[in-house]
């Protein structure tokens, strides 16, 4: 962040002060959600919840030396309070319980702020934006794309998920006078999301990796997902460029929805896209090596990161290097040298025993799951008598169509011939995937805690053997992996 007075900052969130003994004082620190997180010289962000609310922590945080609070009301700190304007019409999780509107008039001040430092630091600085958005894959690509970046300049993408109305202009605020690039990851629950998000931090370049079925209970349909995807590239300037995936159908009828220069990637090798990958080859567990064309130019990549489906994400990773001046040779070193950044997003780690663990636990949905299921299942198939098992959980926010997503990732499971599933969670849609599954004939067990999860599987491993944890975040499903991977001491790393 740049440094701001309490004063200044109130005129840019149309808040007033309250207890500020010096209204000049400075914040030269990051904004922070959670107390214990706090730095000298930081802003303390008071975001009422529904089980904890962050006002009654404003003491605690000005005493490890944050410089006031931003709150919806007085508290016992010096602070910037902006005034609730009833509940606001959202679907998100925040704004459940937020019946006065408290939490949205945090959340708008946070935002409000997260656009004047932006704007300062593009016009006054060259601070560049990078948008991310798609069904799945936004994580693994913003990562992918920083390690390329980060070889020519200061470049803020923290790990895991911040891509929401309080995650995004909270990346936002990450960002320094000498900061380069920021690379945001963009989501939406509905229309008009990410136009917001495009709002706080304008994107100068804008990745559009695919539209899938993540969130389709919420959208209704993929035309709608494509429409709310899409405002990504409509966002754009005219001097941008809108990255977009030509293996998509969807995505690449974007072309025509922004004003931006497009550039196209084809993981499929089409000949007509501006990038491809062709010569894709897998090692044992998955990973990718692929050689790049741009222009009749090759270069030989080999990832480190799993799963075929990321030579699609490499692919637009390596068109935002291109459009900052990267050569092929440093696209290369970036891609080829990276490790996976955001926890539980297929982390990989063979045990002292030989059983590889995929740790995919922090997302899921039926793209993704498939993309999962077929690195298990190429991992499995590359060892000799290794079996091959999934622990899966709940996809969530599919609606309407959640019973049969599920069902037909019991089919996938089956026609991947993965040996083993277990499925954690006893509802309709885990039923599902458990019946198609067996009736494919794997061997299927369902249980219905983590504990039982982990019981399942202790002791029915052996050297080779290759095991998947995925489900939706909320599933928890991570502590299995993690269970499972400290079951043996010291997990040996996979990196090349």
């Amino acid at each position: 962040m740049i440094p701001l007075s309490l004063a200044q900052i109130a005129d840019i969130v149309g808040g007033e002060l309250h207890d500020v003994p010096d209204p000049e004082a400075l914040v030269t620190g990051f904004v922070e959600f959670d107390s214990r997180k706090v730095t000298p010289g930081g802003l303390f962000i008071a975001l009422p919840g529904a089980r904890v609310d962050g006002h009654d922590f404003a003491a605690t945080a000005v005493s490890a030396g944050a410089v006031a609070v931003l709150a919806a009301r007085p508290v016992d700190a010096p602070a910037i309070v902006v005034k609730p304007r009833g509940k606001a019409s959202s679907n998100a999780e925040l704004f459940s319980h937020d019946e006065d509107g408290s939490a949205a008039a945090v959340v708008e001040a946070l935002s409000a702020l997260a656009r004047a430092v932006v704007g300062e630091l593009s016009r006054e600085h060259g601070l560049r934006v990078i948008g991310v958005t798609g069904s799945a894959g936004k994580t693994s690509t913003k990562d992918l794309i920083a390690s390329v970046l980060r070889q020519i300049g200061p470049t803020v993408a923290p790990p895991g998920s911040f891509n929401n109305e309080i995650g995004h202009p909270y990346t936002a605020l990450r960002c320094e006078p000498d900061t380069r690039f920021l690379v945001a990851e963009m989501s939406a629950r509905g229309l008009g999301h990410i136009a917001h998000l495009a709002r706080i931090a304008p994107p100068l370049m804008g990745v559009e990796l695919n539209v899938g079925s993540a969130h389709l209970g919420e959208f209704g349909s993929r035309e709608n997902i494509a429409q709310a995807k899409a405002e990504l590239v409509e966002a754009l300037p005219g001097e941008g460029v809108a990255i977009l995936n030509a293996d998509d159908d969807y995505v690449a009828s974007m072309a025509r929805r922004t004003q931006a220069r497009v550039l196209t990637f084809s993981a499929e090798g089409k000949p007509d896209a501006d990038l491809r990958a062709t010569q894709i080859d897998l090692d044992d567990v998955a990973r990718a090596s692929f050689t790049l064309t741009h222009r009749g130019d090759n270069v030989r990549v080999n990832l480190q990161v799993f799963g075929a489906h990321q030579v699609s994400n490499a692919l637009a990773a390596a068109a935002v290097g291109l459009e900052n001046g990267l050569s092929l040779e440093q696209i290369s070193a970036g891609l080829s040298s990276h490790v996976t950044a955001s926890a539980h997003r297929m982390d990989v780690h063979t045990r002292a025993d030989g059983v590889t663990i995929i740790n995919d636990a922090y997302n899921a949905n039926p793209d993704s799951m498939r993309a999962g299921i077929a690195a298990l299942a190429y991992t499995a198939s590359a060892r000799t008598q290794a079996r091959s098992v999934a622990v899966l959980g709940e996809m969530s926010e599919l609606g309407a169509e959640a019973v049969a997503a599920h069902r037909e990732l019991g089919r996938e499971v089956a026609r991947y011939h993965i040996a083993d599933l277990v499925m954690v969670g006893t509802s309709q849609a885990c039923r599902a995937t458990a019946e198609a599954a067996a009736e494919g004939g794997v061997r299927t067990r369902m249980v219905d805690t983590i504990d039982a999860a982990v019981a399942e599987l202790e002791g029915r491993l052996g050297p080779g053997d290759a095991v998947l944890v995925k489900a939706s975040n909320s599933q928890g499903l991570w502590r299995v992996a993690e269970r499972l991977m400290s079951a043996h001491d010291n997990p040996r790393d996979i990196s090349r």
